[in-house]
């Protein structure tokens, strides 16, 4: 049992009426500029998305982390936005979608308003004023009395055109009596370029990425009031929490969380806690060669980089640490080797699509990979882990470990999953439950392996997924701190190897 206790930081929520309104661009920009101060600022994203908070991490110095009321429960954001900023100044919390958008069917489950409630903290709305004067006031009086619970501390106006225009939305938002802390003209020099998935992971473009960021800085610092939103995230109540640990949430797991087999065509069996499929990608660095170093003794498990494998979870590799594992990484687009020593595998997401000539090119690595897969070394492969061990992809080869083809789609495939582990695996016991979403513009044929990872239960049912020897790989996204113990049966795998 851990006692809680009241926890300060000043914080802020920053929310629009729905997708495109600016969010990143007021959200980053504001973690830029008040890091440019000398503060130490903790950046936060609301939802699953694994690209903005890239940019949080360039703007802060620190790891970007989401918050998932879905994934995680809501029980744990409050634990895991303690956790993150701990030490820190002030916090800031990237929205996801519109303010009240959550969960399909699932009411406030996972919106941005939720975890405003849940961290007791002000919201600031971004506004695209770009085609509105007047009914300005209208929209944000409809945000700010629909939950009574959800303070909005002020709105930042966005794409301003002109002095006049800016007056116009002023004296509107005076007679609502809505403080305006920002107005931001159109500025397309800052804008950042986007692709399929949303927008191009910073480490994909670093040095156009440091000289956006810093933009948006200056854009911020001369468009809005950094004192006056300062004041208002000071405001913010005390959290009644205790800060997640990852030692803490293993020693409180004990074994991995076990419950009844998937029914193909039926209910799934009761199930006890979360479990689900690591994804966990280290942005950059090398690992092919290094030495052990002073994690003599403990399995090394090799985390997939670099530019084609950018998602990450930051509690994953702290997760994985706790449980013992020293975590390597390593980048398939470069390194010809896995690390060495490795005894644990994994790949996550990110864009393998996108430099599947580069991939294919790196043979050695491939072999690797493949022979490490024979041997039946513990693999976790996840969405662009597992386009990497099929047969090919957009008809380049790829590792060979899956029977299976991936190619380029033309329907996004995106959304909240509801999943039970079909049978046992190097993550999770058969029966094991949890939440999880699959984000992805490609399609693996077949979809499922003769023993699939998951059967999904929610939105529809289907199974999906590979287990084979050693190896998980499955399109679906999962946080590992909603079940740690999948940490610890991992790195137990690697441990265990000869």
């Amino acid at each position: 049992m851990v006692t809680s206790h009241a926890f300060g930081v000043p914080r802020l929520v920053i929310a629009a009426p729905s997708s495109g309104s600016g969010k990143t661009t007021v959200a980053t920009g504001l973690m830029a500029a008040f890091a440019g101060r000398g503060l130490a600022v903790s950046p936060h994203k609301a939802g699953p998305d694994y690209i903005d908070p890239g940019y949080h991490a360039l703007a802060t110095g620190r790891p970007g982390r989401n918050l998932d009321a879905y994934m995680c429960g809501p029980e744990l954001v409050g634990p895991l936005f303690a956790h993150g900023a701990a030490g820190c100044d002030l916090a800031i919390v990237e929205g996801v979608m519109g303010l009240y958008d959550g969960a399909a069917g699932r009411g406030e489950l996972a919106s941005t308003a939720q975890v405003a409630k849940l961290l007791r903290a002000p919201v600031v709305l971004v506004v695209d004023a770009s085609s509105q004067s007047r009914s300005v006031a209208a929209l944000v009086h409809g945000f700010a009395s629909f939950d009574p619970q959800v303070r909005l501390g002020g709105v930042i106006l966005n794409k301003v055109g002109s002095d006049r225009h800016e007056a116009m939305l002023r004296e509107a938002l005076e007679e609502a009596g809505t403080p305006v802390l920002g107005v931001l003209r159109r500025a397309p020099q800052v804008s950042a370029p986007s692709r399929h998935l949303g927008l191009v992971p910073v480490a994909e473009r670093r040095a156009d990425a440091v000289a956006a960021v810093a933009a948006l800085a200056e854009q911020v610092r001369a468009g809005c009031d950094l004192e006056a939103l300062l004041a208002l995230a000071r405001s913010a109540p005390p959290l009644d929490c205790a800060a997640w640990s990852p030692e803490r949430a293993l020693a409180e797991v004990g074994g991995p969380a076990e419950g009844g087999a998937w029914a193909e065509g039926g209910a799934p069996a009761a199930a006890g806690g979360l479990g689900g499929a690591g994804r966990l990608a280290v942005a950059e660095g090398r690992g092919a060669g290094r030495s052990a170093g002073p994690g003599a003794g403990r399995p090394v498990v090799a985390v997939a980089g670099g530019a084609a494998f950018t998602f990450s979870y930051a509690e994953h590799a702290e997760l994985l640490t706790a449980a013992g594992a020293e975590v390597v990484p390593f980048d398939p687009l470069r390194d010809e080797q896995l690390p060495e020593r490795t005894a644990g595998l994994v790949i996550g997401g990110g864009f393998p699509e996108v430099y599947a000539p580069e991939l294919a090119a790196n043979e050695p690595l491939r072999k690797a990979v493949a022979d490490f897969a024979a041997a039946g070394g513990p693999i976790a492969a996840e969405c662009a882990g597992l386009l990497y061990l099929a047969r090919s992809l957009d008809g380049k080869p790829m590792c060979g470990v899956l029977d299976a083809d991936a190619r380029m789609a033309e329907r996004l495939t995106l959304g909240y999953r509801e999943a039970v582990a079909v049978s046992d695996s190097c993550l999770a016991a058969a029966g094991t439950r949890l939440r999880g979403h699959e984000f992805h513009r490609t399609v693996v044929e077949p979809g499922a392996g003769e023993v699939p990872a998951w059967g999904f239960t929610h939105p529809e049912r289907r199974v999906e997924g590979f287990v084979r020897q050693g190896v998980h790989a499955s399109y679906l996204h999962t946080h590992w701190a909603a079940e740690p113990s999948v940490a610890r049966r991992f790195t137990g795998a690697a441990a265990a190897r000869p």
